[in-house]
């Protein structure tokens, strides 16, 4: 297959290394000295040239108007990438908001968004739990063993999640609204938490854990947090905490967003490879 990798962070270097052992691999939107061992395409359009597949980083974008590159110096726009694109080339990236896709549609580019393959979603999920354990370890001045800790969701990450903490010896808790997730929790050994009950368990705990995207911890929630508890939101925009107010209330918060990338990019490349590998194979392109 002739790729293209296209901007991104540590993972999608590491990812385009991974893809060269079996594939023709094209690169942009990197400054050269972030590279090493693969050569920097000198113009978009040279790069995007006679590949059949485009990929995009995790997420694809911030705000739905450049590429997501922090590892370049310049900013790539979404318009130009698409309109530089063929027809029959196919756009793959994370997290691909309903904006991107729009502007993908005008220019009749296919895309497939990574974060919606379960294979990748479920894996993801360890290296993000592990992160959001490590940013706690850094940041607590106790243990998380013998900690209370809560979790606020049972998805993907707050499964793996409350399994290692629960691992480690920490006191687990997890919110939920599904009355089927609380009977697993229980099941597992957590201490489960009906989101109406929620407001009675948050003073109890050293530290929280957020995986639920919508801004669940507001003003009323945030004044039942004790101000010696640290709250790791692992959610995507717009995130699940009241951030300003936290801070008027001196709890401390962490937005942890991107932890594959930053605590295990090789993990998370391996990951992204054998997916993409799955999609080409189920395009039999």
């Amino acid at each position: 297959m002739r790729i293209t990798v296209l901007g991104g962070d540590e993972r999608s270097i590491k990812l385009a290394k991974l893809l060269l052992e079996d594939h023709h691999i094209k690169v942009f939107g990197f400054d050269k000295e972030k590279i090493d061992c693969l050569e920097v395409n000198e113009s978009l359009v040279i790069a995007l040239e006679g590949s059949d597949i485009v990929i995009g980083p995790i997420p694809c974008s911030h705000d739905n108007e450049y590429l997501n590159t922090p590892l370049y110096s310049y900013e790539i726009g979404l318009r130009e990438i698409f309109e530089s694109m063929k027809k029959e080339q196919i756009f793959i990236g994370g997290k691909i908001t309903k904006e991107v896709l729009g502007i993908a549609n005008t220019y009749s580019i296919r895309t497939i968004d990574l974060m919606k393959r379960e294979e990748l979603a479920v894996l993801n999920a360890i290296p993000t739990a592990e992160g959001a354990i490590q940013t706690a370890m850094e940041t607590m001045d106790i243990t998380l063993h013998g900690s209370n800790a809560m979790i606020l969701g049972f998805g993907r990450v707050g499964k793996v999640l409350a399994k290692t903490l629960y691992g480690i010896g920490a006191n687990v808790f997890v919110e939920a609204r599904n009355h089927n997730d609380l009977a697993w929790i229980k099941a597992y050994g957590y201490v489960p938490i009906d989101l109406k009950d929620l407001e009675d368990f948050l003073g109890k705990v050293d530290v929280i854990f957020n995986t639920i995207p919508i801004k669940i911890l507001d003003e009323k929630m945030l004044h039942n947090i004790n101000k010696g508890t640290l709250v790791i939101d692992l959610a995507s925009t717009p995130g699940g905490v009241d951030f300003e107010k936290a801070k008027e209330l001196k709890i401390k918060t962490i937005w942890a967003l991107g932890l594959p990338g930053k605590v295990a990019p090789s993990t998370a490349a391996t990951v992204i490879k054998d997916t993409i590998h799955n999609i080409i194979e189920e395009l039999g392109v």
